[in-house]
C-alpha cells in the first residue's frame, strides 16, 4: 500500500529537493497536487513547450542517423559497387556488418545513457557517427568499407534506445506513444530527405571523383557532425536541471510524473534490475515485436533504390522516385499514431499497419513483369512504406508505456532494439543482386515477417489483457506510483499495462 504523505516528510522532502515543492502536504495524491498548481501552469501549454523544446532536437538526430545508415542504398547506384570492386554479395556483407556492431552495443549504450546525462551521451554518439559516416566517403577498398560500416552500427547504436527512455523521464505513460511516433517519424523523412539530397548530390559526379556517391557520404557526415556539436546547447537532461523551465513548471512536472509513473524515483542503478529486465518474458516479446519489423523496414529502407532502379528508372529518376513513398509513410504514421493514442489501443493498430503493408508486398510478388508494368510495383512500394512505418513506431513504444524500473525499462528499450535488428541482420542478405527486378526472395520475407508480426502483436494483446484481468483479482490499480515508497516496478500487482 502507498506511504502516507505526512507534512513532516512532505516538509522534509522540499527542503531537500527545492525543484519538488509544487506537491502540497495536504493532499493525499498527486493528481490534487496537480490540479492545485493548475491555477499557475497551464498544463497544455507546458506540454506543448517540451514537445517544442525536445522533439526537434532529438528528431533531428534521428533523421541523420537514419539517413547516415540508410543512404548506402543511394550510393550504391551512384557507383559505390564498382568503384570498390564488389562482387556477388559482398555489398550485402558490408549492410550486414552494420547491424552486428549496432547489435551487440545496444545494451552497454543505454547502461552508459543511464550512468551519464543524455545531454553528454546523445551529442557525443552523433559526432562518433558522423566522423565515421565521412570516412566512408574516403574508403578506397572493400575492407575500409566493412569496418567503416561495422563501426557506424557501433555509434548509432545508443540514440534509439536512449530517447525512448530518455522521454519516460518527461512524459506521462499515455503520452509517450505519441512522442515516440513523431520522433521515429524522423526516419520516412530520413528517406525523402535522402532522395532529394542524392538526386542533388549525384551531379557533383566528376568533381574530385569520377562517380558521386563519395560526395554523399562526405557532405551528409560533415553535416551531421556541425549539427551534433549544436546539439551540447539544444540537448536537455531532466527536468529538475532543464534552463528552459521555471521552479514552478518543474515542480509541475514532478507532480504529473509522480501521478502514473516512476520517473520521479531516484533510483540507482544495479544489475539486478538489469536481470530483471532479461528475465522478463514480456520484454523478450517487445523485443520479437521489433524483430518482426525491423527485417521490412529496413530491407525497404536500404533497397528501396535498388528496388526502384530495376524496374528500369534511370539512378537520378530512381533517387526522385524514392521520396513520395516515404513523404506517404510519414503521414500515415502521424495519422495512426494520433488515432492510437485518442482511441488508447496498441495492437490492433499495429496490427492493422502490418496488414496494410502486407497488401503492398502483395502486390509487388504478384507483379510478374516490373520492367512492362513498373507502376503496379511502384504503387506497392507506398503499401509497403504506409504500412511498415506506423506499425514499427507503435511496436517501439511498448516498453515505454509497459516496463516501470528506470533501470529495467532501459535495459528493456534497448534489448527490444537488439532483438530486433537481428531480423534486420537477416534482411540484408535477402535482395541479392540477381534477383532483380523482382526480388522473390525479399519480397516474400518481408511478407512472410509481416504476417509474423500480426501474430506476435495478437500474442502480446491476450497476454496483456489477461495479466490485467489477473492482477484486478489481486489489487486494484494505482497509478501514482510516483508517491509509493514500496514499489517493485511492473511486476507489482497495482500495475496495469496498456495494449
Amino acid at each position: 500500500m502507498a506511504e502516507p504523505v505526512t507534512e513532516e516528510k512532505s516538509q522534509q522532502n522540499s527542503e531537500s529537493d527545492p525543484d519538488k515543492r509544487s506537491v502540497d502536504p495536504s493532499s493525499g495524491t498527486a493528481s490534487e497536487a496537480v490540479d492545485l498548481e493548475t491555477d499557475s501552469v497551464n498544463e497544455k501549454s507546458l506540454l506543448r513547450k517540451l514537445d517544442m523544446h525536445l522533439l526537434p532536437a532529438v528528431g533531428i538526430l534521428y533523421l541523420l542517423s537514419f539517413l547516415d545508415r540508410s543512404n548506402v542504398g543511394n550510393a550504391k547506384i551512384e557507383g559505390l559497387a564498382s568503384d570498390l570492386g564488389m562482387t556477388g554479395n559482398q555489398y550485402l556483407t558490408g549492410l550486414t556488418l552494420y547491424f552486428i556492431g549496432y547489435v551487440i552495443f545496444e545494451i552497454p549504450c543505454n547502461i552508459v545513457l543511464k550512468r551519464t546525462t543524455p545531454r553528454f551521451w546523445l551529442p557525443t554518439l552523433t559526432i562518433v557517427w558522423g566522423i565515421v559516416a565521412t570516412l566512408m566517403g574516403i574508403v578506397q577498398n572493400l575492407t575500409g568499407f566493412f569496418i567503416a560500416r561495422f563501426f557506424l552500427g557501433v555509434a548509432e547504436s545508443g540514440l534509439f534506445p536512449g530517447v525512448v527512455y530518455y522521454f519516460s523521464m518527461w512524459y506521462k505513460r499515455r503520452e509517450r506513444q505519441f512522442r515516440v511516433s513523431l520522433f521515429f517519424g524522423a526516419a520516412a523523412l530520413a528517406g525523402s530527405f535522402g532522395g532529394i539530397l542524392a538526386y542533388g548530390i549525384g551531379f557533383m559526379r566528376g568533381t574530385v571523383w569520377e562517380h558521386g556517391w563519395r560526395w554523399i557520404f562526405i557532405l551528409e557526415g560533415i553535416a551531421t557532425v556541425l549539427i551534433a556539436f549544436g546539439a551540447y546547447c539544444f540537448i536537455y537532461n531532466y527536468p529538475d536541471t532543464a534552463e528552459c523551465l521555471s521552479n514552478k513548471e518543474r515542480s509541475f512536472i514532478h507532480a504529473r510524473l509522480a501521478s502514473d509513473s516512476d520517473a520521479t524515483h531516484d533510483e540507482r542503478f544495479s544489475w539486478n534490475n538489469v536481470l530483471r529486465a532479461v528475465k522478463d518474458p514480456k520484454c523478450w516479446l517487445y523485443g520479437l515485436s521489433f524483430h518482426t519489423m525491423s527485417l521490412p523496414l529496413y530491407t525497404f529502407s536500404l533497397f528501396l533504390p535498388s528496388i526502384i532502379n530495376a524496374l528500369g528508372y534511370r539512378a537520378a529518376t530512381a533517387q526522385l522516385l524514392t521520396i513520395p513513398p516515404y513523404a506517404f509513410a510519414f503521414l500515415t504514421t502521424l495519422t495512426v499514431a494520433t488515432v492510437s493514442e485518442r482511441l488508447r489501443q496498441r495492437a490492433i493498430f499495429i496490427i492493422g499497419s502490418a496488414i496494410f503493408a502486407i497488401i503492398g508486398y502483395i502486390m509487388l510478388l504478384a507483379n510478374k513483369d516490373p520492367i512492362a508494368r513498373p507502376g503496379l510495383s511502384y504503387a506497392g512500394t507506398f503499401f509497403a512504406a504506409g504500412g511498415i512505418y506506423p506499425a514499427t513506431a507503435l511496436a517501439l513504444s511498448w516498453p515505454a508505456i509497459n516496463v516501470s524500473g528506470q533501470t529495467k525499462r532501459a535495459v528493456a528499450n534497448a534489448m527490444q532494439i537488439s532483438i530486433g535488428n537481428l531480423g534486420a541482420v537477416l534482411g540484408t542478405q535477402l535482395y541479392r543482386s540477381g534477383d532483380g527486378p523482382r526480388y522473390i526472395v525479399g519480397h516474400s520475407f518481408a511478407l512472410g515477417y509481416l504476417a509474423g508480426n500480426v501474430i506476435v502483436s495478437s500474442l502480446l494483446y491476450f497476454i496483456l489483457s489477461r495479466e490485467n484481468k489477473r492482477r484486478d483479482e489481486v489489487a486494484p490499480e494505482v497509478e501514482e506510483v510516483g508517491h509509493l515508497k514500496d514499489w517493485d516496478g511492473d511486476e507489482d500487482p497495482r500495475w496495469r499495462f496498456q495494449y
